[in-house]
Parts: C-alpha cells; sequence; structure tokens
C-alpha cells in the first residue's frame, strides 16, 4: 500500500470519530432575546453555561413587547426571555413556539429608586413622588414593557398616577428608564430590582421595595421557538436555568423564583 493511500483510509476515519468526540466537536450557539431586567444577571449565567457545555449564548436585550413582535416577524432567536408571562402564551397561541416548552422562571421585584445623593426620602414609599423637587420620573414604556405597567399599577394602587402622569419619563424597556436615573436625567425611578443590584448601580443609590400587593405580579417566563433549529440545546438551556446554582445566581440579582418544575400553562 502506498503511503498516499495509507493516510486517505486512515485520516479519513479519524475525523469522522472526532466529531463524536463533544470536546473536539464544533460548539454551538443559541441566539437568546431577553428582557431588560435580565441585562446583568444573563452574561453571568451564558458564561456559567459556556464553561460547563462549550456552547455560547448570544443575547439581545430589549423590551418583551418589541421582542414579541420581531418574533412574529421572523426574528431568528432560539429562545424568548420575557419580562412577563403574557407575551409567551400569545406566542404559544398563535403557533411560534415548541409545544410544552414555556417555563416560569422568575419574578421580578419593583422598587423606587434615587441616586445617593439625592435629597428625597424613598423611604416614604410612592407618597414622595409628589414632592415638588421631583420634575422627572422614569418609568419604562407600559406600552410594551411589563415593568411599566406594573409601574402604572402601583402608581394608580397609591392613587398618585394622575398627580404625576406630566412628571413621567418613559424609557424604552426599564433597563433605559434606569439609565434615565442613573445619569441624572430623572430623578427617581420606579426601576427592576434586578438593575439596582448590578455593578453599575448598586450603592450608587437609594431604594424602597414597592409592596407585592401594590401591582400585579411581574411572573416572567420563557419559551422555545419553533422556528429554532437547535431545539435540543434551547432546551438543555432552560434545563441550566432549574439548576440550584443558577436559581442562586438569579437569587442574588434580586429574582423571586417559582419551583424548578413550574410551567406556565
Amino acid at each position: 500500500m502506498s503511503q498516499r493511500a495509507f493516510r486517505i483510509r486512515y485520516f479519513v476515519p479519524f475525523i469522522a470519530s472526532a466529531l463524536l468526540i463533544p470536546g473536539l466537536a464544533r460548539a454551538a450557539q443559541l441566539t437568546v432575546a431577553a428582557a431588560a431586567d435580565l441585562t446583568f444577571a444573563f452574561p453571568e449565567v451564558a458564561a456559567r453555561f459556556q464553561k460547563e457545555t462549550g456552547n455560547s449564548v448570544n443575547v439581545s436585550f430589549g423590551s418583551s413587547g418589541n421582542f414579541f413582535a420581531q418574533i412574529q416577524n421572523g426574528a431568528p432567536y432560539d429562545l424568548f426571555f420575557s419580562a412577563d408571562t403574557g407575551y409567551p402564551q400569545r406566542l404559544q397561541s398563535l403557533g411560534f413556539t415548541q409545544p410544552g416548552t414555556l417555563y416560569k422562571y422568575a419574578t421580578g421585584k419593583l422598587v423606587l429608586w434615587a441616586p445617593s445623593g439625592s435629597h428625597l426620602d424613598v423611604s416614604r414609599g410612592l407618597p414622595v413622588l409628589l414632592d415638588p423637587r421631583v420634575r422627572k420620573i422614569a418609568i419604562a414604556n407600559p406600552e410594551h414593557a411589563p415593568y411599566g405597567r406594573a409601574a402604572v399599577a402601583a402608581l394608580r394602587h397609591a392613587r398618585i398616577y394622575e398627580k404625576v402622569r406630566g412628571k413621567l419619563v418613559l424609557g424604552e424597556n426599564i433597563s433605559q428608564a434606569a439609565q434615565f436615573v442613573a445619569s441624572g436625567d430623572a430623578d427617581i425611578g420606579l426601576l427592576a430590582r434586578s438593575l439596582t443590584l448590578a455593578p453599575t448601580m448598586n450603592g450608587k443609590g437609594k431604594s424602597f421595595e414597592i409592596p407585592p400587593s401594590d401591582y400585579p405580579p411581574i411572573d416572567q417566563a420563557a419559551v422555545i421557538l419553533k422556528s429554532s433549529q437547535k431545539k435540543e440545546l434551547a432546551q438543555q438551556f432552560l434545563d441550566f436555568m432549574r439548576k440550584p446554582e443558577t436559581q442562586a445566581l438569579m437569587r442574588r440579582y434580586g429574582f423571586a423564583l417559582a419551583h424548578p418544575s413550574d410551567t406556565t400553562p
């Protein structure tokens, strides 16, 4: 047998077998649409997932309502992590999701937040918004952001919505609303607790947690999209979200968590 024949006969089977070895196989990448309140938690979740599996996660952050519209128009995401359950449920009813994958992964919390240098006493709760020194109040746009709807509900519950309505500054999503307050473009904001615990804001302001009874629960659900070509890997990521270590990370970022087996019908 010639040296050339020897190489062809043995080298090709080696390549084929190497593809079956997980460590040598080419890593895959998931594309995830995620609610803006996950802006700081999810990079750490994705890094841990990649370290454990070798597969990467490309995350886009924004308002859940905008992602809802994008997905209906064919945006190529594998997974959608919404800041509510309504948008994933509607996608499910419209046939855009993989059956049986809807999963309630967390419950968000709404807080009143002002910079450390502010003279406002946030411990007073929502009535502090009536202070004449408050000129601009940042919230997420309630038209397409669940945290914005929760903020409006809390203001109505406190019976001050009409009194402060003219002061509201709407962020495209809850992350932008937080930026408005952190940068001084707003005096105070109704924000996601997960963002105020992130490195860019933690210790740089004062907050008051709005009682959960003052607004509808911000239950957050994820779903695998039917158009995904990586459904098995997407399911692996959902299973990773249920792991105790991942749940502990989410709690550290201020989320309340459902039971690991909890799903949303």
